[in-house]
């Protein structure tokens, strides 16, 4: 596993920028807080990023979104807060632990009506979806375990439609996508991913490289031809 490390001024820029423009509300500080508080790591995405997610969401007109990988519920309040009224999200999370925290973060945050957690491995939870002949999501994020990012991109395509968006985080690992010895876990599922989304025919994508407060990496966005 790679330590992520961040230059002391990408995190001053990056607490700047948060600070001044993206202004997280007291919901979203609250849940980056008990994610601390119940012992869960760091790992929810930035503030300009979860700012950049709601934003996508409110660009596309996505009214279904799909989350994989839910943590303390921070990203999952920064897209449910972009749905317009009637809109839903669903958050799958393996954890209970993780689950309850999140649950409870959302429900603070008034959004909770909008937003459904299925909780167990995230492979089941989608092969389920399918199975229940939901109607197709409109914006997808994964940021999840990473040794299944291919496999949760061929989800993302199935359970979407014709200009579903897909951002997929964590695709820059430290480098680890051009040296896989960095990181034997997690960055070959990452390059497969990126290699899917540079062939596959059904996908129109880039990525976009980034340094903050959790190191550099970046993340990949794309529409389902």
């Amino acid at each position: 596993m790679i330590e992520h490390k961040a230059e002391p001024g990408w995190a001053a820029v990056e607490e700047f920028l948060s600070e001044t423009v993206v202004r997280p509300n007291r919901h979203l500080k609250h849940a980056v807080a008990s994610a601390a508080a119940a012992g869960m790591p760091p790992i929810e995405v930035a503030p300009n990023a979860g700012k950049l997610l709601q934003l996508l969401v409110r660009i596309s007109g996505a009214r279904r979104v799909l989350e994989i990988g839910t943590l303390a519920g921070f990203s999952t309040i920064w897209m449910a807060q972009g749905l317009p009224e009637g809109g839903r999200l669903i958050t799958c999370e393996y954890l209970p632990k993780h689950a309850r925290v999140a649950r409870a973060n959302v429900d603070a945050a008034g959004i909770g009506h909008k937003v459904e957690i299925r909780l167990g491995a995230a492979l089941e939870s989608l092969a389920a979806l399918e199975a229940e002949g939901h109607e197709p999501f409109d914006f997808v994020f994964i940021d999840a375990d990473k040794e299944n990012n291919p496999h949760y991109l061929n989800w993302a395509i199935r359970l979407g439609r014709p200009g579903t968006t897909i951002v997929m985080d964590n695709v820059v690992w430290e480098g680890a996508l051009l040296d896989p010895s960095l990181d034997r876990v997690n960055a070959p599922g990452i390059i497969c991913a990126l290699e899917i989304m540079g062939k596959d025919p059904r996908l129109d994508a880039t990525v976009i490289q980034t340094v903050g407060s959790k190191g550099w990496d970046g993340f990949a966005l794309a529409v389902v031809r």
